[in-house]
């Protein structure tokens, strides 16, 4: 899927690689609307607490250059399947959101 004008793909791109500097980023989708729902899976997040993984990923957005705010999700591959089920924004944002790759960047 490719992005709309408020979140141009280089910014998401650079957005995930400033994440995945601190945990291997597995996947990376990131929803429409306000605010922008983002979901990061990574299994470098098995240990680190919750708030600890989503305050860092926020520090890391930036919402003049995504032309939003966001609402950061950020989950082991196993939490991201329970997240699924229970949560419509993550849901929304894995199956209809721009996904985004740490690869398409490094390419």
């Amino acid at each position: 899927m490719v992005p709309d004008a408020g979140a141009p793909l280089r910014e998401l791109q650079l957005y995930v690689q400033r994440v995945s500097d601190r945990w291997p980023i597995e996947r990376a989708h990131i929803g429409d609307g306000a605010p922008r729902v983002v979901v990061l899976v990574s299994p470098g997040f098995d240990g680190v607490p919750w708030l600890e993984r989503v305050r860092q990923a926020e520090a890391l957005w930036d919402a003049d250059a995504m032309g939003d705010r966001a609402e950061v999700h950020c989950y082991t591959p196993v939490e991201l399947e329970r997240k699924l089920e229970d949560l419509p924004r993550v849901r929304a944002a894995v199956e209809s959101g721009t996904a985004v790759s740490v690869r398409d960047i490094t390419s």
